[in-house]
């Protein structure tokens, strides 16, 4: 350990630009074993591990960095697998950057962080290689069940930890495959599917019984769902597009990010998609601008390009130092030939049948606003005009109105429209019904959405045995 002096920071070798702008399969090529080894071996071994505190999991960072560089790659992923129910997906869409490697001593001391999302990667790959992955074996059978509401990240992880537990797990998701954003929202370059399908197989083998293609509201209410189930989980995420206010917005051939991505993603699994058949949310040959600077706007703009659009722009209204989206992303982007139009923030769309272009006006950072960074304001007599046949909205997402969709208006929510819980229990407003993921603390990261299934299950683990106690006395 402690080779940092002596062994540079080095990724995985990522495919070259023009080879892995023509497919939609991840862009690194991973680490080789003796790579692995040498890249954990830079871990200084802190006293206090800044890349655990500041990961949302708390995961044991440089004790599996310590077994890796030391050949013992099998109890590595046992390690990693005790705090994550997905390491491999984390190792892949993190922003390590502004986490964990990020926060690493050794980049303070300018040596460049350990390459802990890329090591995180290949430990769990190879596990699955060599078939340390072990089947979901259920606990000992309780007598309650438990309905999730929502397959993403924060759902498969209370169904795998629940199920294990000895639950039975029932999983709701309008969807027809289960991932969620997962799934349908993030794109293979960055998340190949089978790597999601693996973790769902496994789930459904261990006896999770998941509902494809069910809407609450629709098939069931929130309360038939109750009277199902002993415990409810709401984990829908967030889905709920945010407007623009410009004229024009509603011309043809201007989409939202998740339609555009979600139809991308259905032909990467062979599907019949008649938008994109059609040609409304396909970019080929055309000019394309996404509006945004978050990962969701890079996922577009890199799909775009895959698509063989004829030009891709990104218009955000801040700098690039101030963007939310990971640099690493940015980095690739430009690769790949995107052009980003910094402070820039559209004021009109052309096009009288469809959109054929996008008035920009030009932005300037003024005072800070309430998180901190300084507001973008218009930069007077300063507008321009872009050529456009796909505009791409990519302004992030909010709640949907369940208490209206899920026909429960007992159920509370904030005044952004997230569901109310007790910090505590993890419970709503509704008794034995949870909430967890970005559906409580609205759009954030995956990593995020898996701390928190973890931590509802085991609210909700407590709540059940409590329930179920009082349920003998009473009888």
């Amino acid at each position: 350990m402690l080779s940092f002096p002596q062994v540079g920071q080095d990724y995985p070798e990522k495919r070259a630009a023009g080879e892995r702008a023509g497919d939609f399969a991840e862009i690194s090529l991973g680490f080789q074993t003796f790579k692995a080894e040498e890249q954990s071996s830079r871990c200084s071994q802190c006293g206090v591990p800044y890349c655990a505190n500041h990961c949302p999991l708390h995961n044991h960072i440089p004790d599996w960095l310590r077994l890796t560089a030391e050949g013992r790659l099998r109890e590595a992923y046992e390690l990693s697998n005790a705090t994550s129910t997905m390491p491999e997906i984390c190792g892949r869409i993190c922003p390590q950057d502004r986490l964990c490697e990020g926060n690493c001593v050794i980049e303070f001391s300018g040596h460049g962080a350990v390459t802990i999302g890329s090591v995180e990667k290949y430990i769990t790959d190879t596990a699955w290689e060599q078939g340390w992955v072990e089947p979901l074996v259920p606990g000992p059978t309780k007598r309650q069940s438990i309905g999730v509401i929502g397959a993403g990240p924060a759902g498969l992880t209370v169904a795998d930890l629940m199920r294990s537990r000895g639950y039975e797990v029932h999983v709701y998701d309008r969807h027809d495959r289960m991932g969620g954003l997962l799934t349908y929202g993030i794109p293979g370059f960055k998340l190949e599917k089978h790597v999601v399908m693996r973790r769902v197989d496994r789930l459904r083998d261990g006896g999770v019984i998941f509902h494809e293609g069910f809407e609450v509201g629709r098939d069931a209410t929130l309360d038939e769902l109750r009277q199902r189930h002993d415990a409810i989980v709401i984990a829908t995420g967030v889905y709920k597009p945010r407007a623009i206010k410009a004229p024009g917005i509603g011309a043809d051939g201007v989409v939202e990010s998740l339609d555009y991505l979600t139809a991308s993603n259905r032909q990467s699994f062979g599907d019949k998609v008649e938008a994109f058949d059609s040609g409304s949310l396909d970019a080929r040959g055309k000019h394309v601008v996404v509006v945004g600077g978050g990962d969701t706007a890079m996922d577009c703009v890199r799909t775009a390009v895959r698509q063989g659009a004829a030009s891709v722009r990104c218009l955000y209204r801040r700098d690039r130092a101030n963007m939310p989206g990971s640099q690493r992303e940015v980095k690739n982007a430009e690769e790949e030939g995107v052009e980003f139009v910094w402070l820039s923030a559209p004021e009109a769309f052309h096009g009288e049948e469809r959109v054929t272009g996008v008035q920009v006006a030009r932005m300037r950072l003024g005072e800070p606003d309430a998180s901190g960074r300084r507001a973008p304001e218009p930069d007077p007599g300063s507008d321009f005009q872009l050529q456009a046949d796909l505009v791409i909205k990519a302004l992030g997402f909010d709640p949907e109105e369940l208490p209206r969709l899920f026909d429960a208006p007992e159920l509370s929510v904030t005044r952004w429209g997230t569901v109310r819980v007790d910090h505590k229990t993890m419970m709503t407003s509704l008794d034995g019904v949870f909430a967890a993921g970005d559906i409580v603390r609205g759009a954030s990261l995956v990593v995020w959405a898996v701390r928190d299934g973890r931590d509802v299950s085991e609210r909700m683990h407590a709540w059940l045995k409590a329930k179920s106690k009082m349920e003998k006395v009473a009888a």
